[in-house]
């Protein structure tokens, strides 16, 4: 599986593109930071609608509301909220809990109820396995049930008892019932008693995801002329191909777009769109993708364009597209034209070292050795 995918993405890297826009368009917001972009197309529609109050709320409040409820629940030691590289999906009056964490391969599904513990853990467990590939159709941040519509996001990254791949209920109910029989866990938390299973990953799970999104990558590579190796490294560095990742900055999905930020660039200059993405917009994969690597593009050809060496722009897109092109200039001086004018003298190793060690902000210094790390194992392993 791994090198078929790698070898049928490192492919499509040689189809030549057309640019969208023109880089000599008008916009003066330079220093616009898009630690995780944004952007805008058709939107799928999901089967759940915020109402007027949520979708006038940010996501730190509604980070801020779930963690009332979850805190009341569960007590303060066993709170968790979904993140970057973990989805966390509460049910059930928030008295049950589906957490995969992306990075150790591992999924945990989790109840605190007391009335029938074992059938609500096996509604979980279902629920959890079957997923949907696009995060536009569940709720995080509410209590709201998982609709099983469509192809399941974790096929083929978990196996059950008989090895077999999860797709349909009847299996998915099967396994719970297997799980619930000879794995489940209980333990003592501070509001009562907790019961869980633990599920282990298959070995190649990211692999299983970027192969999911392997067609997706390839259509915005070719739409931007944007390499397929940095669409890939920039997803692997924020969401670990986790499509439901969010973040307190406001991000969200698989390149952890920022709808007022980077979403709204992408909408204005080059989807010639008035507002910002709403977060159903960008947690559908096909929009996220898009929007994310449509800001590469306007990184590349606007806010960039006038670095004059390939690699010493490609660092600094990287590097923008987590702490803004701003960030870039100031790490070598206030003024915009100086700053260029001192990365043009550089050496590609001598802005490395700048921007790695320089940078005003520290998680922008680790984040382009992050990507550059994730780009070099890619071409490797194709």
């Amino acid at each position: 599986m791994k090198n078929a995918l790698f070898a049928l993405v490192i492919a499509l890297i040689t189809v030549s593109c057309t640019p969208i826009f023109d880089g000599d368009y008008n916009q003066s917001n330079s220093n616009s930071t898009s630690c995780d972009c944004s952007g805008n197309s058709s939107s799928g529609s999901g089967s759940w609608k915020p109402n007027t109050s949520e979708q006038n709320q940010s996501i730190e409040e509604q980070l801020a509301n779930l963690s009332d409820h979850v805190h009341k629940t569960w007590g303060d030691k066993e709170f968790l909220e979904a993140g970057k590289h973990r989805y966390v999906k509460y049910l059930d009056g928030y008295r049950t809990r589906a957490h995969i964490d992306f990075d150790k391969g591992k999924v945990y599904i989790s109840t605190v109820s007391q009335y029938q513990p074992k059938e609500t853990l096996k509604k979980a467990i279902i629920g959890t396995l079957l997923m949907p590939s696009d995060p536009s159709h569940v709720d995080l941040f509410s209590d709201k049930s998982i609709p099983l519509r469509g192809r399941p996001f974790l096929l083929g990254q978990i196996k059950d008892q008989e090895n077999k791949d999860i797709e349909w209920p009847w299996r998915a109910g099967k396994y719970a019932d297997y799980l619930i029989e000879h794995k489940l866990q209980s333990k003592t938390i501070k509001n009562g008693k907790a019961y869980y299973v633990e599920i282990s990953m298959v070995d190649d799970h990211l692999e299983q995801r970027e192969f999911q999104y392997a067609d997706l990558i390839k259509k915005a590579s070719n739409e931007y002329d944007i390499s397929i190796d940095l669409i890939y490294a920039i997803i692997q560095t924020e969401s670990s191909f986790n499509p439901y990742a969010v973040s307190h900055a406001g991000a969200y999905g698989l390149m952890q777009v920022i709808p007022k930020t980077a979403g709204a660039d992408v909408f204005k200059l080059v989807k010639n769109k008035s507002g910002i993405p709403t977060k159903e917009y960008l947690f559908n994969p096909a929009n996220n993708i898009d929007t994310g690597t449509a800001y590469f593009y306007i990184l590349k050809n606007r806010y960039l364009r006038d670095i004059t060496h390939a690699t010493n722009k490609h660092y600094s897109m990287v590097s923008a597209y987590n702490g803004g092109s701003g960030g870039v200039f100031s790490t070598f001086d206030p003024s915009k034209t100086k700053a260029i004018n001192e990365i043009n003298s550089l050496q590609p190793s001598q802005l490395y070292w700048a921007l790695t060690n320089k940078h005003p902000k520290a998680e922008a210094r680790r984040y382009l050795e992050k990507v550059l790390k994730f780009q070099k194992e890619f071409n490797e392993k194709a």
